[in-house]
């Protein structure tokens, strides 16, 4: 007994043919949204690829890219298919690929419920790329004059500036790495010589940030340096003192900004995922509406489509019965094909 089954006359499947050709063009349209999103998502991580840990991070946005132009292609085609149903005629040299491309339909959906719950799970292994790619960059921020680093402290500069961060977990990390070059300390100077001998990595370690790291809202003019020294400021104590540096850590402004995108992303191919699996059913109806005619030879007779053509069991069982006897069948051959000892 065939799953939901509609009857159908001449006028209910023209205006069936119709419905489903506009709805694969808006679907072409989604596929194009999808494309975009992803090109995007690339284009923001390229912009920070220096504070990435790999190049894994780019695998979420190389496939939604893809994914988009697949949808495109499908969806095209499919329209196509809808937009000569109305003609009998060019219906049937389409026929024979019905088949085929409803079931490459049916595992394209299967990839856009993948490709969604990666855009939602992927947050977590970018946490960790995240935090050790900013660990290095900071590691480099001073390094100016080395090729290939050269432009590190700039995209660290901007990068706090604009989401209003400073360090890793927050701003005491640049307490502890060297920031400032050795090109523009004095190494003859007391002060200098103390502070690098003062740790076993014989670092310019000091209680300081970037200047980028200064909240332009504060109403004091910022403190970037001697930040832990009461004494070196009028009226000031960094225990109580509200400093006027950014205490939100860049890790986490960063995965706050990805992760919003990403979970945009992903509930949009959900949204495109109901409707690729709206017109997928469509298309199955107006398929088995066209194949049921009464009679073949009027256009106008009356026809049943359905989902299926058996129930949900029945077609499940028929999957796995031919599953296994296709196993069955490559058994055969391979025992054919295995060698027989012969004996001198």
């Amino acid at each position: 007994m065939a799953l939901m089954k509609v009857k159908f006359d001449l006028k209910k499947r023209v205006k069936l043919a119709q419905f489903v050709w506009f709805m694969y063009w808006f679907s072409v349209m989604a596929g194009v949204l999808v494309f975009s999103m992803g090109l995007f998502f690339k284009i923001e991580l390229r912009k920070r690829s220096e504070l990435m840990d790999n190049n894994e991070s780019h695998f979420l946005p190389n496939l939604l890219i893809i994914v988009g132009l697949v949808a495109c292609g499908l969806n095209a085609l499919g329209g196509k298919i809808c937009y000569d149903s109305l003609d009998p005629a060019k219906f049937a040299t389409w026929k024979p690929i019905m088949k085929p491309f409803l079931v490459s339909c049916l595992f394209f959906n299967i990839l856009l419920v993948v490709v969604a719950l990666l855009c939602f799970v992927m947050r977590i292994p970018f946490q960790f790329t995240l935090a050790e790619g900013l660990k290095n960059g900071m590691k480099f921020y001073k390094d100016t004059d080395t090729p290939g680093r050269c432009y590190m402290k700039r995209t660290l500069d901007l990068m706090q500036m604009e989401f209003r961060c400073c360090g890793n977990n927050n701003y005491r990390d640049w307490f502890e790495i060297q920031w400032v070059s050795n090109r523009y300390l004095n190494f003859a100077a007391k002060e200098v010589k103390d502070r690098i001998g003062s740790n076993v990595d014989g670092q310019y370690l000091m209680d300081g940030v970037p200047f980028s790291c200064c909240n332009p809202s504060s109403p004091r003019p910022c403190i970037q340096g001697q930040m832990t020294n009461n004494t070196a400021h009028y009226s000031y104590d960094h225990y109580t003192e509200e400093l006027n540096v950014w205490k939100r850590g860049c890790r986490d402004a960063l995965l706050s900004y990805y992760g919003g995108l990403m979970n945009t992303i992903g509930a949009l191919v959900l949204l495109v995922t109901i409707l690729e699996v709206g017109v997928m059913v469509g298309l199955q109806y107006v398929d088995t509406s066209l194949s049921t005619l009464s009679n073949p030879e009027d256009p106008e007779s009356e026809s049943e489509g359905y989902l299926l053509e058996k129930t949900v069991k029945e077609t499940y069982t028929d999957i796995m019965a031919k599953m296994k006897s296709m196993g069955k069948g490559n058994q055969v051959e391979g025992g054919e094909e295995a060698p027989v000892a012969t004996v001198s």
